[in-house]
């Protein structure tokens, strides 16, 4: 039987299957060196061991897998900031853009409390890069009907600062987190939720939202930054040099677009403090 990894804690793994829940362990081979350790988001063959438990046989080729948190499969990444209260940090939203993108995970950005101030200024900055963008504030229901269908069918993270409001924005889905059960014991059953472990829950018109502690590692160091900047590929093809850093060369096609404001000079600014930080990585830690 074939199913999904909802949520895995002490070598118990969750696996949602043809609408019902199942407690499953491993078999020996994912104990072994080398050998892929289950994730949640994974897709799994499971078969039964008894009446109560099940075991995960086979884990389905990957599409993409985060580190922090530990998690694979993820579809979107809903990055949401604030158009204040707390003040927006674009570095930390382009950062996760730029992540996102290397990984193969789809990007929304959503701008909350816009009934504070208007939020026009912040969506030019994104949709000009090629995001979609939604716009919420209070009792504005039209931005979070776009995100349902953003989401419908899709495995979808929700990241960004503290207090930008994405605990409130998933509740205005106004969904119950619930799911038809079977075969699940009390060992699974782990009383009031918590967010200490990742947790795939489903959504009631199709597909799930990660609820996470956290995105807590922007792997910008082991990426290329340039080419996960998607309004920066558009142009990257007219730099006179191929290995053009978009700095101080003459002829760069990025720079061109800056000046024509095809790109935004936040965005630009985030690329240089990105690329500095790589560069002082890579000095204290020399690959090799």
């Amino acid at each position: 039987m074939r199913g999904i990894i909802t949520k895995g804690v002490g070598g118990l793994y969750t696996v949602e299957a043809e609408g019902n829940l199942y407690e499953c362990s491993v078999r020996g081979k994912f104990r072994q060196k080398n050998y892929l350790s289950p994730l949640v988001g994974d897709y799994v063959d499971i078969a039964p061991v008894d009446e109560e438990t099940s075991a995960i046989n086979e884990i389905l080729p990957r599409k993409n897998m985060l580190i922090r948190p530990n998690v694979a499969n993820i579809d979107n990444l809903i990055i949401t900031f604030a158009v204040q209260s707390p003040k927006p940090d674009l570095l930390l939203v382009d950062k996760l853009t730029a992540v996102a993108i290397s990984k193969n995970i789809g990007v929304i950005i959503s701008i909350t409390k816009s009934d504070l101030k208007d939020a026009s200024e912040y969506a030019s900055i994104y949709e000009k890069a090629g995001f979609p963008v939604i716009v919420t504030g209070k009792d504005n229901r039209d931005g979070v009907e776009k995100l349902k269908e953003l989401t419908k069918d899709k495995v979808t993270a929700f990241a960004g600062a503290s207090g930008v409001g994405k605990s409130t924005l998933l509740n205005a889905f106004g969904e119950e987190f619930s799911l038809k059960t079977g075969k699940v014991s009390e060992k699974i059953e782990r009383g009031k939720h918590t967010t200490r472990h990742a947790e795939l829950l489903p959504l009631s018109y199709g597909g799930y939202v990660l609820d996470t502690p956290g995105f807590s590692s922007f792997e910008v160091t082991d990426i290329n930054i340039a080419s996960c900047f998607p309004e920066f590929v558009a142009h990257m093809g007219s730099c006179r040099f191929n290995d053009c850093t978009h700095r101080n060369e003459p002829n760069c096609g990025i720079k061109a677009a800056l000046e024509s404001g095809e790109i935004s000079d936040s965005r630009y600014e985030s690329y240089l403090k990105m690329t500095e930080e790589q560069k002082e990585y890579e000095k204290y830690n020399p690959k090799g």
